[in-house]
């Protein structure tokens, strides 16, 4: 249990030193006036109160992540914990911080606009096409979790079916009205539930005394039950992603860039939120390390029950808070996702009309562009979900990196140290490119081959920057001479 407390004050102590080199290495600036104050329309741009906007930021990128996703990353044992703590840190607040503060800069624009501002005309196209067909695949999979939840809850009362349309309808609502109207309403009061479901948590796992695996040397090893199908690099490190770094953030962080109102309000809201992520993420996987005995358990468990992570917080929650408990924490694992899925379209209509350069004023222009991805969006529910889910994993780490790479370029061109971000930038890059080339619904190709081309390509990005920001030192000496 050492291990876990030293974990959780890493994360608090990580945000309170290195939240602050950071917002220094961007310049926040409390005079300047944010797009909240400056382009006010009472749709999207409204301005709101800090806590208000820390609790709406933390729900959008708490989706079933850092609950589902730390479960099945617990799978692998002890190096869980260690991912999270240094990638929510020196990753995951990082990207959440710059993409939320760069939007902030520049209007509140999109992530894909920001990435054609940094990286050129046809990322910005890519990355305009990547981001929304992410954003439609985590709406679909944040339907048919909870719906599936939901359906287990009433125990017979309704049909799946039945609750993806609820959701949906729900979904409609959000996406189409004022921020303020829907989710600056309810969020806050889903935010606290699921505060409250992993403090509970954790409150009954240490009085209980559960026994949490330490961090060893020999406890850093893959111990999941398939270790040749499942390797711990880079599998972990997709696995459990919105507990650490997570490129869904970056299209959700512009959305609160457009109601801060002090530019000093990016740290405590954007990395902010993505360290309290963390210390979910950090909860759940020790949860599910010692609820079922060992790591070895928690495999045998998840192997037996088919994977299903859903199974597995509902039978903690159940076991751990009694009926009334369980049900509250299930409901708070349900409108995790559901509050992920409905600004995941909501993020997809401002997209659309950013680049459409639609006014969103009207309520028939946010129908036009809003029909066609929910219909998008409704035809993957019909998919197989570990299939959607899998493909979502990766394409989610894969825009991670691309905003790593997008910030990087920015720090350079306003030579600050980019060093914060190149990093990260590095060790994603290897991570995403070796995972589709080795994951069963990738390519499936040896480790060897795939380690080889992933830190390759890695070490390509890396010494291609490093030779241009040597290039862009120089450029001052040439304009001297001249």
């Amino acid at each position: 249990m050492i291990s876990f407390f030293v974990s959780v004050i890493a994360l608090v102590v990580g945000y309170m030193v290195y939240s602050k080199v950071v917002e220094r290495i961007f310049g926040a600036d409390v005079h300047r006036p944010t797009p909240a104050l400056t382009m006010a329309d009472g749709m999207d741009y409204v301005a709101m109160p800090q806590w208000k906007i820390f609790l709406i930021q933390f729900l959008n990128i708490a989706g079933l992540g850092p609950i589902f996703g730390a479960v099945a990353g617990a799978m692998w044992g002890p190096s869980a914990f260690l991912w999270i703590v240094l990638g929510s840190i020196f990753a995951g607040g990082v990207h959440d911080y710059f993409s939320g503060m760069l939007s902030v800069r520049n209007g509140g624009e999109s992530i894909t606009e920001t990435t054609g501002r940094y990286l050129g005309g046809f990322m910005k196209q890519f990355m305009r096409v990547f981001t929304i067909i992410l954003l439609v695949m985590l709406g679909a999979v944040f339907i048919i979790g909870p719906a599936k939840i939901l359906d287990g809850m009433m125990q017979g009362v309704g049909s799946v079916s039945m609750w993806v349309w609820i959701i949906f309808a729900y979904y409609v609502l959000s996406t189409v009205l004022p921020i303020d109207k829907v989710i600056g309403k309810l969020y806050p009061v889903f935010g606290v539930a699921l505060l409250f479901m992993a403090l509970g948590i954790s409150v009954i796992m240490i009085s209980r005394g559960l026994a949490i695996p330490e961090i060893t040397w020999d406890n850093l090893t893959n111990q999941h039950s398939s270790p040749e199908k499942f390797p711990l690099f880079p599998m972990l490190f997709v696995t459990v992603a919105c507990g650490a770094i997570s490129g869904f953030h970056s299209s959700q962080s512009p959305m609160m860039a457009r109601c801060i109102t002090n530019e000093r309000q990016g740290r405590p809201v954007f990395f902010g939120a993505m360290v309290t992520e963390g210390v979910v993420a950090l909860i759940w996987a020790a949860i599910s390390m010692s609820f079922f005995g060992s790591v070895g358990g928690l495999n045998e468990a998840m192997t037996e029950h088919g994977g299903n992570a859903a199974w597995a917080v509902s039978e903690i929650s159940n076991s751990l808070l009694g009926k009334v408990g369980g049900v509250l924490a299930l409901l708070g694992v349900v409108a995790a996702p559901i509050t992920s899925g409905d600004t995941a379209f909501r993020s997809a209509r401002l997209i659309v009309a950013d680049f459409m350069k639609s006014n969103q004023g009207p309520l028939k222009n946010r129908l036009l562009i809003s029909i066609p991805l929910f219909a998008a969006g409704y035809g993957l529910t019909l998919i197989d979900f570990a299939v959607v889910w899998r493909y979502f994993a990766w394409t989610n780490q894969s825009l991670a990196t691309i905003v790593l790479w997008v910030i990087t370029a920015f720090l350079m061109k306003e030579r600050k140290s980019y060093w914060v971000t190149l990093v990260p930038a590095v060790f994603m890059t290897a991570v995403a490119t070796s995972y589709i080339l080795v994951a069963p619904e990738g390519f499936q190709l040896s480790t060897e081959i795939a380690y080889t081309a992933g830190v390759g390509t890695a070490l390509a990005l890396l010494l291609f920057t490093l030779y241009k920001a040597s290039a862009r030192k120089r450029e001052p000496e040439k304009e001297l001479v001249k």
